[in-house]
């Protein structure tokens, strides 16, 4: 409000629209005065009368305090009013008196004592640290710190994490051959000094005898070894990646065999978090204090499958051009292995697939279902729309959202991942997924399209909703798909019996039916006609901030004709649901 006002009024009136010379009121306009941020446009402001319930807004008029200036104030302290951590500041508008404001890095109530508290920016993530640096929170501030074998100020705006380049400081490593410097480390090698070794092995034979050049001779095997599979593990590939700096805003650090094996006590199974198709999680602290996830394969170096090393090189690439709080976030690897070592930041709170089916677990909110479908569905609509290249997941599913201690999503897996090019609206590829969640269009016609995702997204909202798995083998044929028993149930109104009881008990109807319809619209058969994920996450937001107290409309005007909405296939020899993993369509002739 201007200056000086006392008394102010506002006139409202419809918007006329003129068309063939006539007038007509449309009388379905909302306006209103409020304070700066405190409301939030949603889709949902359009299909109602009430605006999502609110019948007040507040307004904000200025103020001052006594009528002296801050110069003037601060010499009678007995009357100063602006406590710890806070600076005064004078109004700039031509009043008297004094205003109060926390300072930078704190927050709350100036005017009382101690009201101004610290702001956490790292809890926050309201910090400007690099990925690769740890955010440690000080009173009023925070500072970023580099890991071992960096140095710099860790700031997105500042020096950042600069590599420490150990071999051009020969007190930093302790090679006695070439030393090879790597980001965040080094390594040697025995290239420079074969000569020398040749005549200590020949002493060892003639001193010692056979049995220490069997040992040293297996030794030489082991680092060529390491060596081979450095190579064949993406080695230039990931040097290429670090020379045009595509990994500067997510730097992974090379990790060699030997500090993963003693950070895992040599992979001890009493250190094991989990397992999966893909191989063993183990859940270790490494030597900075970070708690970390170390994914090892089950393959041995008499078992390697390139399209695996294929996969993990593909992940790296993908996790190193994404930055979303909704993404496990990579740290490193390891490439001295038969197939590579991943290490991921450890998730605390297991897979949403095990809070939705283990039995032993308590059952999750309605409240936490519809925040972990928004920021799924945010994730999708960033991968898609707002990634420096789209990329699509292609394998979505409740074993692949992960949740840690405040039940906030974390997508993972991106090794059947895809990157799209701008100039790409569909690919060709070996269909990948996991039965039950696999786009039946991508299935049949191999054309991978961001719909493909959108499918698999309201497969994972019904599971969402029902609490139940999306492959039943002891239920009825008509029953086995969890989609296709939704559908039909949603089409016969009976959409409250299939529904977690927890959810229908805590969840509004009118707001269960919008999500229900949310669901049913990306699990149509025909691609082009699902919503996108931009759309889906834009409407489940404004679900969330709409809470359980408001009234719904329908999400979509269209009704579904279900006739077309019945088709799925199901492979009934099938005794869990495993990924599908290269797996040519030849039903239909890609026309490539």
């Amino acid at each position: 409000m201007p200056s000086r006002t006392y008394i102010y009024s506002i006139s409202v009136s419809n918007y006329t629209i003129r068309t063939n010379d006539t007038e007509t009121e449309y009388p379905c306009g909302f306006a209103f005065v409020a304070a700066d941020d405190s409301y939030n446009f949603s889709i949902a402001d359009l299909k109602g009368y009430d605006l999502r319930g609110t019948n007040l807004v507040p307004s904000v008029l200025d103020w001052s305090v006594g009528n002296q200036t801050c110069e003037e104030v601060a010499k009678e302290s007995t009357t100063f009013l602006c406590s710890t951590n806070s600076f005064c500041k004078n109004p700039n508008y031509d009043w008297t008196g004094y205003l109060c404001q926390c300072s930078l890095g704190y927050r709350g109530n100036p005017y009382l004592p101690n009201g101004c508290r610290d702001v956490n920016e790292c809890m926050e993530s309201i910090h400007e640290c690099v990925s690769i640096s740890k955010c440690v929170n000080t009173d009023g501030g925070y500072n970023c710190s580099c890991p071992k074998g960096y140095r710099g100020d860790g700031r997105q705006n500042g020096e950042r994490c600069i590599d420490i380049d150990e071999c051009d400081n020969p007190e930093l490593n302790d090679c006695k051959g070439q030393c090879i410097n790597r980001p965040g480390s080094y390594s040697c090698s025995s290239q420079n000094s074969s000569a020398i070794n040749v005549g200590i092995v020949a002493m060892v034979v003639v001193i010692i005898g056979s049995t220490f050049l069997f040992w040293g001779l297996r030794k030489r095997k082991l680092i060529k070894l390491k060596e081979k599979f450095f190579e064949q593990n993406g080695r230039f590939l990931l040097q290429q990646l670090v020379e045009q700096k595509e990994l500067t805003s997510h730097m992974i650090k090379i990790f060699s065999a030997e500090e993963l094996q003693k950070a895992t006590k040599n992979y001890d199974d009493s250190l094991i978090a989990g397992r999966g198709g893909f191989g063993t999680v183990y859940k270790r602290t490494l030597p900075d204090g970070s708690l970390v996830a170390i994914k090892k394969s089950k393959q041995t170096d008499i078992d390697i499958d390139k399209a695996q090393v294929q996969q993990f090189i593909s992940e790296v690439v993908i996790l190193c051009q994404v930055n979303n709080r909704n993404i496990v976030h990579m740290l490193g690897c390891c490439l001295e292995t038969p197939s590579p070592i991943l290490v991921y930041e450890f998730v605390s709170n297991g897979t949403l697939y095990e809070h939705l089916h283990d039995k032993g677990r308590k059952s999750l909110s309605w409240e936490t279902r519809l925040k972990i479908a928004t920021q799924t569905a945010g994730v999708l609509s960033y991968l898609h729309s707002q990634a420096v290249t789209p990329i699509i997941h292609k394998d979505i599913k409740s074993t692949n959202i992960l949740l840690d201690e405040n039940f906030n999503a974390k997508v993972s897996d991106f090794g059947a991942s895809k990157l799209i090019a701008s100039n790409e609206m569909q690919v060709y590829t070996l269909v990948q997924g996991t039965l039950g969640y696999l786009d039946p269009e991508y299935l049949q016609t191999s054309q991978l399209t961001e719909k493909s995702d959108v499918y698999s997204f309201g497969v994972l909202l019904v599971e969402l909703l029902t609490g139940q798995k999306v492959i039943r083998f002891n239920k009825p044929e008509a029953e086995k798909s969890l989609a296709n028993y939704f559908l039909y149930a949603v089409q016969e109104n009976r959409l409250v019996e299939v529904l977690e009881p927890r959810v229908v008990e805590e969840g509004s109807v009118e707001l269960l039916h919008v999500v229900a319809d949310i669901a049913r619209f990306c699990l149509r058969l025909k691609g082009e006609e699902r919503p996108s994920m931009k759309q889906v996450a834009i409407e489940l937001e404004g679900l969330r901030n709409m809470g359980v107290g408001g009234h719904f409309s329908p999400w979509n005007g269209e009704e579904l004709h279900y006739e077309e909405e019945s088709v799925y296939l199901l492979d009934e020899g099938a005794e869990n649901n495993d990924s599908i993993r290269n797996q040519d369509a030849m039903s239909i002739p890609t026309g490539r």
